[in-house]
């Protein structure tokens, strides 16, 4: 299959960013030409070559064999929304036409009051009726989780779910427990040689299945109906 691909052909890109994300400000990666037309490899610069190989096998498939045939016509999707101030935030949502938003929160230790506003800004753009779910990347341990999730569910007026709160699957489950909040897995999914560890463990309510670290949209199918979460 990879023999078919013109990586003499491959085109490389270097895209700066409106907002700081993950730590950088330009995104890099490389565009490949198969039978089935473009893939796109594009791992962050600190990932190991296990991790980035998952990505490659993602934009082999693109460009080789094509997407699977599709079984609906259109999926609503949320917006994300940086670690910026609580302005740019709003105008964010505002502008997006989603109704629900994904909030970036713990960008740095200190965060806190930040997040808070940021969280509020976005329930004020979304109205009443919105949904707003926030993602902490997996850097807070379980009693800073636990404090700082009920404080940002108080400034949301009611969170949808928690993304990777934590780091480990352990971790993910004791907060789980304490909270009376849905807990939902990313990084405890897409960067585990075992995927579906967090169901078995009982650390999530919520699979997040991001095809293109799983190692293609096949792959990713078979991870979401093994998983059996939502």
């Amino acid at each position: 299959m990879t023999q078919e691909i013109d990586f003499a052909g491959a085109r490389g890109y270097a895209i700066p960013m409106r907002a700081r994300f993950r730590g950088i400000t330009v995104r890099e990666g490389m565009l490949l030409e198969g039978p089935a037309g473009w893939g796109e490899f594009c791992p962050f610069t600190d990932y190991d070559d296990a991790t980035s190989a998952a990505w490659l096998a993602t934009a082999v498939e693109q460009c080789t064999v094509g997407w699977p045939e599709p079984v609906r016509e259109a999926v609503p999707v949320n917006c994300t929304v940086p670690a910026v101030g609580p302005e740019r935030a709003h105008g964010i949502v505002a502008d997006s036409g989603c109704r629900t938003a994904k909030v970036k929160v713990a960008d740095h230790p200190d965060s806190l009051p930040e997040d808070l506003a940021r969280v509020e800004a976005v329930r004020d753009a979304l109205g009443p009726g919105g949904a707003v779910r926030v993602d902490a990347n997996a850097v807070w341990d379980v009693d800073t989780a636990v404090s700082h999730i009920r404080e940002l569910d108080r400034a949301a007026g009611g969170l949808e779910y928690v993304e990777q709160p934590c780091r480990t699957v352990e971790e993910l489950a004791a907060v789980r427990r304490r909270v009376d909040l849905r807990i939902a897995a990313d990084e405890s999914i897409r960067r585990a040689e075992d995927p579906l560890r967090v169901a078995v463990a009982g650390a999530a309510d919520v699979a997040v299945i991001k095809c293109t670290p799983l190692g293609g949209v096949r792959r990713s199918l078979e991870v979401a109906e093994a998983a059996g979460l939502p």
